[in-house]
């Protein structure tokens, strides 16, 4: 399995509550870290999975999880950060 990197922007949200952070927290496996600015929630993912497409849907399932919508996903330049076999 390799692990993916990617940032989840959420809708609805403009900065992170105590409340949000809990929720995130506890739906998101310890491998998503919330962070807001200029008015923008983010939730950042280093994701152990199979696949793209499996670590993305399952991020962002746990986003939906925790009460919020994702309105977009970002994926920077070298994103599979490693294997772990």
């Amino acid at each position: 399995m390799a692990i993916y990197s990617f940032t989840i922007v959420l809708a609805e949200h403009t900065e992170v509550t105590l409340d949000l952070a809990e929720a995130l927290a506890e739906h998101t496996h310890d491998d998503g870290a919330a962070r807001s600015c200029e008015g923008m929630v983010s939730v950042d993912f280093d994701r152990e999975a199979d696949s793209w497409e499996t670590a993305l849907r399952s991020a962002i399932a746990d986003v939906q999880r925790a009460g919020c919508r994702a309105a977009r996903v970002e994926i920077e330049p070298r994103a599979v950060v490693g294997n772990t076999e």
